[in-house]
């Protein structure tokens, strides 16, 4: 598919995601009506409010009542919160902003290198849906500073506040992205009707199991390694003296741990082993799409295996969780709601990990494809 062709159904997502989010944004506010807390629940309301308030644009009341400061002896002490008005307004515009400056490059690049043709549909949905998240977390990570300015704490505990407010307003976005997605490749079939058919380029098999290896390798690397409890406990705890970089733990942690490895304890062998059930399946699902991704592209460049990889490795993030969701023996005791709340915990991580994944897989499959074709003419 040309960048002309798949240039329609980018924008078309990119805009419907934008609309999407303001959207539900624009709802909290209904969450707040008598009737809606009679209807869900009063505890559902909280949840879905919480959900929502990163992506609404009307501030909340705290913004408007203004914050009181010391006037003089005997004054009334009074403050115009005008000021952190605007810079929640300012935070808000750079967000649905950046969700479409971060989702349109992605999926031009996805649909072009992965297009939804016969035999592609299934993994340029998934791929695009999973950019559609990266690129409301980037966006979301874009403007929190903005946002804790406008909470009146621009320079108090920055990085923890930087890494709560990255984490936030996950769970609405990957519902949106998942709808935008599937417009998009909908909209990108009618766009390639009549296109010439993609071409499938040969890769020798064990070029890509060795390419799939390397890149699964890094991706356990931050799933096992780094996220063992006594490893993260470090990284965590990273606190240099003085400085605008006092406090990174909280940041690195949003940044490079992919999840949370304890050994077993205190419990049996078979429970830990269902437990980590989830971890197994992400590596067997990031396997197994790196291995079928340098056929499915239609050109395997290194941007295009670094955006692939990423997206293999949120679609094991979401499969890890879903399976979490199902087997944590909280099923008939929680509510669905309840259970989604960890959906979309960990894409920072891997949209790091995930690039790097795939830049090492891009290049194993062409110093492997390379000693192939010197195997071959020695031969």
């Amino acid at each position: 598919m040309t960048y002309r062709r798949a240039a329609i159904p980018a924008l078309a997502g990119g805009l419907l995601l934008t609309a999407l989010l303001w959207w539900a944004g624009a709802s909290t506010q209904a969450l707040h009506l008598q009737g809606t807390t009679s209807a869900i629940g009063g505890r559902a309301a909280a949840e879905l409010t919480h959900w929502l308030a990163p992506w609404a644009y009307d501030p909340p009341d705290a913004y408007r009542l203004g914050a009181e400061v010391s006037g003089g002896i005997g004054d009334t002490a009074s403050v115009d919160n005008s000021r952190y008005l605007s810079l929640y307004t300012t935070a808000m515009q750079i967000r649905f902003a950046a969700v479409f400056a971060f989702f349109l490059p992605g999926a031009l690049l996805l649909l072009r290198r992965l297009p939804p043709t016969r035999g592609r549909t299934t993994a340029a949905l998934l791929g695009v849906w999973a950019w559609g998240v990266v690129a409301g977390t980037l966006a979301v990570a874009v403007s929190a500073p903005w946002s804790i300015a406008a909470n009146g704490r621009g320079s108090y505990r920055f990085l923890p506040h930087l890494a709560s407010v990255i984490g936030s307003g996950r769970q609405v976005l990957v519902l949106a992205a998942l709808v935008a997605a599937a417009v998009t490749v909908l909209v990108a079939r009618v766009a390639g009707k009549g296109a010439d058919p993609a071409p499938r380029r040969p890769v020798a098999a064990r070029a890509a199991r060795l390419a799939a290896s390397v890149g699964t390798a890094v991706v356990a690397l931050s799933l096992i390694v780094l996220s063992y409890q006594s490893v993260a406990a470090q990284i965590q705890m990273i606190s240099p003296d003085g400085g605008p970089l006092a406090e990174p733990g909280d940041l690195l942690r949003q940044w490079l741990l992919l999840g949370g490895w304890v050994g077993p304890s205190g419990g049996s062998t078979g429970d830990w082993l269902l437990y980590r059930a989830g971890d197994v399946l992400l590596l067997v699902l990031v396997w197994w799409s790196l291995r079928a991704l340098p056929g499915l592209l239609t050109r395997a460049t290194f941007p295009a295996m670094a955006i692939g990889a990423v997206c293999a490795t949120v679609i094991g993030l979401f499969a890890s969780q879903l399976l979490g969701m199902v087997t944590n023996g909280t099923g008939l005791r929680w509510d669905l709601l309840q259970l989604s709340g960890t959906l979309g915990n960990g894409v920072p991580a891997a949209l790091t990990v995930g690039s790097v994944a795939g830049l090492a897989a891009a290049v194993a499959l062409r110093a492997a494809g390379h000693r192939g074709t010197e195997s071959g003419a020695e031969a």
